[in-house]
C-alpha cells in the first residue's frame, strides 16, 4: 500500500512533541489518537486470549496467548505515555470504548477460522488507518505509534491456518469471504463514526491541526486502505 510514511515531514509532522504539543488543540487529538489505540490493543489482547479457547490445538492456543501478550504489551506502552503527558490513561481511553465494543460484539465469530480472519482483517484495516495518520504526527508520537503497530505475527499465522483451511475445504472460501467483506464495511463505519464524533481528530483529518490532510486526501487515504485489504484478501485465498 502506498503510505506518506517516506514523505519528508513538514509542519508538525517535522517537530518534536514538547514543541507540538504547545498547540492544545493538537494535543488533544493526540490524546485522542492515543486512548482510541490504546482501548483498542486492551481490546485486542482480550479478543486474542478468548480466540485461544477456540484453538483446535494446544500449539495453536500458545500461539495465540503470545500474541495476547504482545497485544498487552502496546496497551501498557500507550498507557505509560498518555501518563507520561498527563493524560490520565483511563479518562483517554473512555470515549472510543463503546463503539470499540460495540464493533465486536456485532462481528463475533462463530469459530476459529473466523476469529483468525477478523483478527487479521479487522486488526490490519486499523493499522492502515494509524499508519496514514501517524505519518502527520510530531516525530515522538509518530514513533511511539509505529511502535504498538508493529506485526505481532498473527498476519503471517492468520494466512497460514486459513489458506490450509481452504486447500482443505473449498467450500469454506466462500463463506470465509463473505465474513471478511462484512468485516471491512464494519471497520470503515466504525472507523468513521469514532473520527467523526471527536472535533480534535476530525480536525487532524481534514488539515486543521496537521499538515497536508484535506477532504480528498482522506477520500484517498480510506482508497488505499480498500487497496491494501484487497491484497490481504488475496493473501488468505479469498475474494475480496
Amino acid at each position: 500500500m502506498e503510505t506518506p510514511d517516506n514523505a519528508t515531514p513538514t509542519g508538525i509532522a517535522a517537530e518534536d512533541w514538547a514543541t507540538a504539543s504547545a498547540d492544545p488543540q493538537y494535543r488533544a487529538a493526540v490524546i485522542d489518537l492515543l486512548g482510541a489505540l490504546a482501548y483498542g490493543e486492551l481490546a485486542a489482547f482480550e479478543r486474542l486470549a478468548e480466540d485461544a479457547k477456540l484453538a483446535p490445538t494446544l500449539a495453536d492456543k500458545a500461539e495465540l496467548a503470545k500474541m495476547a501478550s504482545a497485544e498487552f504489551h502496546h496497551f501498557e506502552q500507550l498507557r505509560d505515555r498518555l501518563a507520561a503527558v498527563d493524560a490520565e490513561p483511563t479518562t483517554a481511553m473512555e470515549p472510543f470504548a463503546k463503539a470499540l465494543d460495540d464493533f465486536h460484539r456485532q462481528t463475533a465469530p462463530s469459530d476459529w477460522l473466523e476469529g483468525l480472519v477478523k483478527a487479521y482483517v479487522g486488526d490490519s484495516i486499523a493499522s492502515d488507518f494509524y499508519r496514514e495518520v501517524a505519518a502527520r504526527l510530531d516525530s515522538d508520537t509518530r514513533g511511539l505509534v509505529l511502535s504498538v503497530l508493529d506485526d505481532t505475527g498473527h498476519g503471517n499465522f492468520a494466512v497460514e491456518k486459513v489458506r490450509a483451511a481452504i486447500e482443505a475445504d473449498p467450500r469454506v472460501g466462500g463463506r470465509l469471504a463473505l465474513w471478511a467483506r462484512r468485516l471491512m464495511g464494519e471497520a470503515l463505519s466504525q472507523a468513521q463514526r469514532v473520527v467523526a464524533e471527536r472535533d480534535a481528530l476530525s480536525t487532524m483529518l481534514v488539515g486543521g491541526v496537521a499538515d497536508g490532510f484535506d477532504l480528498a486526501e482522506v477520500g484517498r487515504m480510506f482508497s488505499r486502505i480498500t487497496e491494501a485489504h484487497t491484497k490481504r484478501m488475496a493473501a488468505l485465498g479469498l475474494a475480496a
